[in-house]
């Protein structure tokens, strides 16, 4: 897989008020805190360049099982006062677990652009088929492009005291991450990827939904090990 593992968490949000200070939280604590949790191996926080949802978020994880996880559900259970305060600001959060059954290429550009869509009941193995032999090697190795993984939702994480803090999360549809390392470039595969006659044949149902982001804070659990926790006025 191009990416850390065959698994991942995705969150698409926007935040009410002040994105600096968000950042500033996410950064040097959020971040902080999930890549402590076993199995969190990678954090990346892209924003969008036009329209949103401004944030998504990709936290590799070494299996979809971390959702249930005990060090997880204890860390979502226990916010943080700055978490606390934060939270109730998070608007249209969309979020859940992801296998990656197909991948092309390697790393990640500073550049992505993120589908969201979804196959119709029964045909899901269809899209994934179609994806993986026909998306993923149009997208992949033209120039400007680092990698592009298909990403298929698991059943949705529990509810915790963290969760309610905003609201019930929206379930995630399907995904496809392409990341680049020159924009047009990657904007001119991306095109290539879907088409109206394809994504029916695929059983694909509803719109496919294109959202083009920036890399914005990247960082690894072993980066995390190797520094303390930051301690900030708040």
């Amino acid at each position: 897989m191009a990416l850390c593992s065959d698994a991942a968490m995705v969150l698409f949000y926007d935040i009410d008020g002040d994105t600096a200070d968000h950042d500033h939280w996410h950064s040097h604590e959020h971040l902080h805190e999930r890549l402590s949790v076993p199995g969190f191996l990678r954090a990346t926080r892209w924003i969008a360049t036009e329209s949103g949802p401004r944030y998504m978020v990709t936290y590799e994880v070494s299996g979809t099982d971390v959702a249930t996880s005990q060090g997880y559900l204890d860390r979502l259970n226990d916010p943080t006062s700055w978490t606390g305060a934060i939270m109730p600001r998070f608007r249209g959060m969309m979020r859940g677990f992801c296998t990656i059954p197909a991948s092309e290429g390697y790393g990640l550009g500073g550049f992505a652009t993120a589908f969201r869509f979804q196959p119709g009941p029964g045909h899901e193995d269809a899209a994934a088929s179609w994806i993986a032999q026909e998306v993923l090697q149009e997208i992949a190795y033209r120039p400007g492009v680092a990698s592009v993984q298909l990403l298929r939702p698991t059943a949705p994480p529990p509810m915790t005291r963290e969760q309610a803090l905003r609201g019930a999360d929206t379930p995630l549809p399907w995904l496809l991450i392409a990341t680049g390392y020159d924009a047009a470039l990657l904007g001119q595969a991306v095109e290539r990827g879907f088409d109206p006659a394809s994504e029916a044949a695929a059983g694909l149902i509803g719109d496919v939904v294109a959202t083009h982001y920036v890399l914005n804070h990247t960082a690894t659990a072993d980066e995390v090990a190797r520094t303390p926790k930051p301690q900030f006025p708040r």
